[in-house]
């Protein structure tokens, strides 16, 4: 209990912290707060949620694994036009696989025949703006990046989108607490990703910067409060709004 407490109030602390730095503009800082708190999350849901998920964690590993190759990469020096640059491909790759495994996460939970026969029209409409925002986000970057880099940016953007789709569809089909924290951790992640695409890529506005980091952050959180609700309490929650 007084573990936990302390873990929380760190945590509390290293937020302020990481926002803090973003709104000074000290990057280094900033991305040692963000391993700092990724870290000290997964080590809060290990020691703190009883129901542990095995996808859930591995989206937290594959997250953490990510922020510590981008931290090493500020120690790492080479030439960017002769090198090809492994920690952005590494880096990525962890992303989508963490994402990956947020989007199965979900779906293990969910009845997919059930879902495809009661939601489809709400899947279709889905998956055409899914594809309508991974061509208008992707397109921003297509005259900067390589070949290989805007392959790697498009396949980025569709497990967002994909991540961003299956919570919706989980939200709708149960309606539940569990489900909208994760449908509001999904969203926050979404517009995380897209204000550093847009700060990277089409305007370096430092308040751009801030808002990622804070939609980050407030996304981490719902994931987090999700994660707190147990199988068996939801299924309750269900069957309470079945009875009414």
């Amino acid at each position: 209990m007084h573990l936990r407490l302390i873990l929380k109030g760190t945590l509390i602390v290293v937020c302020l912290l990481f926002l803090g730095f973003q709104v000074y503009n000290l990057e280094f800082q900033a991305a040692g707060m963000r391993l700092s708190l990724v870290l000290l999350l997964t080590i809060l849901y290990c020691i703190g949620v009883p129901e542990r998920r095995l996808f859930f964690f591995l989206f937290l590993v594959c997250f953490t694994l990510a922020e510590i190759v981008n931290v090493i990469s500020w120690f790492v020096k080479f030439d960017y036009d002769t090198t090809l640059d492994y920690f952005y491909y590494v880096g990525n790759i962890l992303y989508i696989l963490s994402y990956v495994f947020l989007i199965l996460h979900v779906l293990k939970d969910i009845n997919m025949p059930h879902i495809l026969s009661k939601f489809w029209f709400h899947l279709i409409i889905l998956v055409i703006l899914d594809i309508f925002c991974v061509i208008i986000v992707s397109g921003t970057t297509e005259k900067i990046l390589s070949e290989r880099q805007y392959f790697l940016e498009v396949t980025y953007n569709i497990v967002i989108m994909l991540l961003l789709t299956v919570a919706m569809i989980n939200y709708i089909s149960k309606n539940t607490q569990k489900s909208m924290n994760l449908l509001l951790g999904a969203i926050f992640i979404f517009f995380s990703e897209v204000l550093q695409l847009t700060y990277f890529y089409v305007s370096e506005i430092n308040v751009l910067n801030v808002l990622c980091s804070l939609f980050l952050v407030l996304a981490f959180l719902f994931l987090y409060l999700q994660s707190r609700i147990s199988g068996e309490e939801e299924l309750n929650a269900l069957r309470q709004d079945f009875h009414f």
